[in-house]
C-alpha cells in the first residue's frame, strides 16, 4: 500500500483559521436620523433652536442635500449631557 501524504492546507482555507475566531464579522448597529422637526418636537423647541445648536457645533447633524438630518444617539447625549440637577 502507498503511503498517503497530508497536503498542507492553504491559508485562505477556512479551516486554516485560528479556533476561537469568529468566521462572520458582528452586524453594525443601525444609526437611525431624525428631520430637525422631528428633533424640535422631542426636546419641546422651536426648529430654530435646534438650527442654532446644530450652527453651534452643539449638536451633531449630517448635511443631506439643503436639509439636516440628526442621529438620534447625538440628541440623547445631548440631553443627557444639558441635564442640570437642582438642588
Amino acid at each position: 500500500m502507498a503511503a498517503t501524504m497530508a497536503r498542507p492546507v492553504p491559508a485562505a482555507h477556512p479551516a486554516a483559521m485560528p479556533v476561537g475566531r469568529p468566521s462572520v464579522p458582528q452586524p453594525r448597529q443601525a444609526v437611525t436620523f431624525l428631520t430637525v422637526a422631528e428633533v424640535a418636537a422631542m426636546m419641546r423647541v422651536s426648529k430654530m433652536t435646534v438650527y442654532r445648536l446644530v450652527h453651534a457645533g452643539e449638536l451633531s447633524a449630517v448635511r443631506v442635500g439643503r436639509s439636516f438630518r440628526v442621529p438620534e444617539r447625538a440628541v440623547q447625549d445631548y440631553l443627557r449631557d444639558a441635564y442640570t440637577d437642582i438642588a
